[in-house]
């Protein structure tokens, strides 16, 4: 017998995805037109902003046969076509939630045509032709956002008010009123702008320098220390990312390497694993002249359409993957990349969609991986103190 408190898997947190992606609404209610005519106008306003989809069914009546490369048959498993810079694939097989959320991630914005399909939002649209459609699909009203009227509608139908309590709480507009419902999904996405949070680098071997880089005393503490604290300043939530047997002062968290023998791109991934939700904002402890200035700047011109924000690396012109934001839309990508044989942060960067910033402090990026490369960051850093 198997008691009810055991558990087959191990607990993690969960990303907060709705049926396509993190930021999805239904609209439901409304003719199919409409829909498509009001989805066609959000995009075109929020757009380049945000990545936006629009996910909808085919319709009986439109004309359009299957687009397919010339003489393949509809049995082919799938088809891909490069067209002008667009990329068309046809699958014969049916898509799963686990599907749609690995092709959607990247979106930003999910619109949906909820006659069709169900999202974790809805935006219900009361039209007196759509009333019996609308009644049976009562029960995938679960989160109502926003209701709009058409023109022949005059109130909210009675068996939406039953079916919410909180009704009176729920905004309302006329259909036609476009720049409002815009307006509405801006501010739903500036409130969904996922937390920032802090991630030091101190679980390396520090091999070539022959001792502990994290331990190093270079502003009246320990790198480690300095570093979260400097993250602090400008995060939700900060981590110190080592191994499990490393000691951390109890007045600073810690996240253990869950993914062992990764290096970096293990903190990261272990990282996400802890809050799949958040960004993490990353930084090495080999960087010493790495400062404030460098981490608001940094914030300031943060991208969270992108899957990251950077800075272009003064030494070799790529992007620097540890002093990075890594959005929460990354995750699954470097997930991928591990399953690909690739472990290396700078690979991925230079293969995802990353917001590249330009520095004009580039000697604040001085790595330091060696005994000599200390004595001239030392050096460096005791110029500065006695200018002062």
């Amino acid at each position: 017998m198997i008691s009810k408190e055991h558990k087959k898997h191990i607990s993690i947190t969960r990303p907060s995805y709705g049926f396509f992606g993190r930021n999805e609404w239904a609209f439901v209610g409304g003719q199919c037109d409409d829909i498509k005519t009001l989805a066609n106008k959000i995009i075109n306003e929020l757009t380049p902003t945000y990545k936006c989809i629009y996910a909808d069914a085919k319709h009986s009546k439109e004309s359009e046969e299957l687009i397919l490369p010339e003489n393949f048959s509809k049995n082919t498993f799938a088809t891909y076509t490069n067209y002008e810079g667009y990329h068309q694939f046809n699958f014969s097989k049916s898509f799963t939630q686990s599907h749609f959320r690995q092709l959607f991630n990247e979106a930003d914005i999910i619109l949906v045509n909820g006659n069709h399909f169900e999202a974790a939002s809805q935006i219900v649209i009361i039209d007196e032709n759509k009333r019996s459609s609308l009644q049976k699909k009562i029960s995938q009203l679960t989160n109502i956002e926003l209701i709009l009227l058409a023109d022949n509608a005059g109130e909210v139908f009675d068996f939406i008010k039953e079916k919410n309590s909180s009704i009176k709480q729920i905004p309302v507009y006329k259909l036609s009123d476009t720049e409002k419902v815009i307006e509405f999904l801006k501010n739903e996405m500036r409130n969904a702008k996922p937390i920032l949070n802090g991630l030091v680098l101190a679980g390396g071997k520090s091999v070539r320098m022959g001792f502990d880089k994290a331990l190093i005393n270079w502003h009246g503490k320990e790198q480690q220390y300095h570093l979260a604290d400097l993250l602090s300043e400008i995060c939700d939530d900060v981590f110190i990312s080592c191994t499990p047997e490393r000691y951390i002062n109890p007045d600073y968290k810690k996240i253990e390497d869950t993914f062992i023998g990764l290096g970096p791109f293990g903190a990261i991934l272990s990282a996400f694993r802890e809050n799949p939700n958040a960004a993490w904002l990353i930084v090495a402890c080999d960087l010493p002249l790495l400062d404030t200035d460098i981490l608001n700047y940094l914030k300031k011109y943060r991208n969270t359409s992108s899957m990251a924000t950077s800075f272009e690396s003064p030494y070799n012109h790529f992007p620097e993957p540890l002093v990075t934001i890594w959005e929460p839309k990354s995750y699954p990508v470097l997930l991928s990349f591990l399953s690909q044989g690739d472990n290396c942060p700078g690979k991925a960067l230079r293969n995802m969609d990353v917001t590249i910033l330009q520095t004009s402090d580039p000697e604040k990026f001085a790595n330091v991986n060696t005994k000599e490369d200390l004595e001239k960051v030392k050096q460096q850093i005791e110029n500065v103190l006695l200018e002062k």
